[in-house]
């Protein structure tokens, strides 16, 4: 499952001058680039100190190690991933994001990880000697939930019983697999390194080895049909995965796709394939939680739930984003994406290349971006839980969409509409504008 990105600040309201948002880097911080920089521990005791929120009581916090490389750049992909040219440097990169997380340790001081997702790039191409130094690095490190939900990404073609049977050992309890299609001319087009063969016996080693793991696919790929998307997704469902993800391809900016655009199919031929989607993923007893996510019965994605619910994560390794609350502020922080940067600045005890406040007008629109991907919405009180703000900061804004019919709300729950999940971009949009 391909983690939640934060909000783009350029498409975030803008913070009213001389907000703790606006524009700079927080007080204290390392970020700042000054010559002399904050300790740790003096950003953390910053950060302490009395601000424009209140929170009751600090969400759930998970932890995020991004793996930047890959076999090769998939033309749609936009995530911070780069090619491997012949090998990458595993043992100073693991180095780095221990000494990352030693440096981060004052922000998160006696708080329980509840769950961790291994993503990337490829992890999957670590070896088992340092998957295993990774994760005892962060046992040593950090105190773990005894449930703890530990997901790692790994992608066909890289697969290899042995190694994923050590994966297991090192404390992996989940797999997300990207397998995009099973159809080789659309893995072709989508610039995947394995073929249908592949896809089919990764599947087969994550049975074996793991009792939870979730299947990632993509629909309305480069000349699709309904009756192939379809196939996809009753094979996908023909392994019974306890979790699956379902992505409507994208043209992102800045991709290959963006730039040479493939022929895809049309909005009505999409919608005919939701609606498939839909009916498959019911019939098989997925429940369809989130906009791109069915699960059974037990076997939500806890880490992307936590992104949805607007909880904490702390993100280790180039290009890895935060976003951590303390009692009168919640702070965003962004490593050094390229990995050349990252392992330099690393190395220097400055990792975070971007650190600020998000400011009080910024709040209800960041929490209702992720919130609203909830099929069954969320209970009202957790707006101000996670926020400090009471729900009327943004009566005017829920009040707007529930007039155009793409929100419900009673006393209780919040939550969009089958109209509002149809158009979700437009029921978000309503709480930037």
């Amino acid at each position: 499952m391909i983690p939640i990105k934060p909000v783009r600040h350029d498409q975030a309201p803008t913070p009213a001058a001389g907000s703790p948002a606006a524009g700079s880097p927080a007080a204290g911080s390392p970020a700042a680039g000054s010559p002399a920089a904050a300790s740790p521990v003096e950003v953390a005791g910053a950060f302490l100190r009395p601000g424009a929120l209140q929170l009751s009581a600090l969400p759930p916090l998970s932890l995020y190690v991004h793996f930047p490389w890959c076999v090769r750049k998939c033309p749609y992909c936009d995530f911070n991933s780069h090619e491997v040219r012949g090998s990458f440097p595993e043992e100073e990169y693991l180095a780095a994001l221990r000494s990352d997380l030693e440096s981060a340790l004052p922000l998160i001081w006696g708080r329980k990880i509840y769950t961790i997702f291994i993503g990337g790039g490829t992890p999957s191409l670590m070896s088992a000697a340092g998957l295993d130094r990774l994760m005892s690095d962060i046992r040593s490190l950090l105190p773990l939930d005894g449930a703890a939900e530990i997901t790692m990404e790994a992608n066909p073609g890289t697969f290899e019983a042995d190694k994923f049977r050590s994966y297991r050992s090192s404390g992996i309890n989940r797999l997300s697999i990207g397998i995009q299609s099973f159809n080789e001319r659309h893995l072709q087009a989508l610039g995947r390194i394995h073929d249908g063969g592949e896809a089919r016996k990764a599947v087969e080693i994550a049975h074996a080895n793991f009792d939870n793991f979730n299947l990632d696919l993509m629909y309305a790929l480069p000349s699709q049909t309904l009756e192939e998307a379809r196939s996809d997704v009753a094979a996908a469902i023909g392994f019974a995965p306890p979790h699956l993800s379902l992505y409507h391809l994208t043209l992102e900016p800045n991709t290959y796709f963006a730039k040479h655009p493939p022929v895809v199919p049309d909005d009505d031929a999409s919608a005919e394939m939701q609606d498939m989607i839909a009916g498959l993923t019911s019939e098989a007893g997925y429940q369809h939680y989130e906009v791109s996510a069915y699960a059974k019965a037990g076997r939500k994605a806890k880490h992307n739930l936590n992104y949805w619910e607007f909880g904490d994560y702390l993100g280790i390794g180039a290009g890895a984003h935060s976003k951590i609350s303390f009692p009168h502020r919640i702070v965003r922080q962004m490593r050094y994406k390229q990995p050349k940067a990252y392992l330099e600045n690393t190395r220097a005890g400055r990792p975070i290349q971007e650190e600020f406040e998000l400011g009080r007008d910024d709040l209800g629109f960041e929490f209702m971006l992720n919130a609203l991907r909830l099929n069954d919405g969320f209970e009202s009180n957790l707006f101000a839980e996670r926020t400090g703000l009471t729900i009327n900061a943004i009566d005017k804004a829920l009040n707007a969409a529930e007039a155009k019919g793409l929100l419900y709300r009673d006393h209780r729950i919040i939550r969009p509409t089958e109209l509002g999940r149809r158009f979700l971009n437009d029921l978000q949009q309503i709480f930037l504008d």
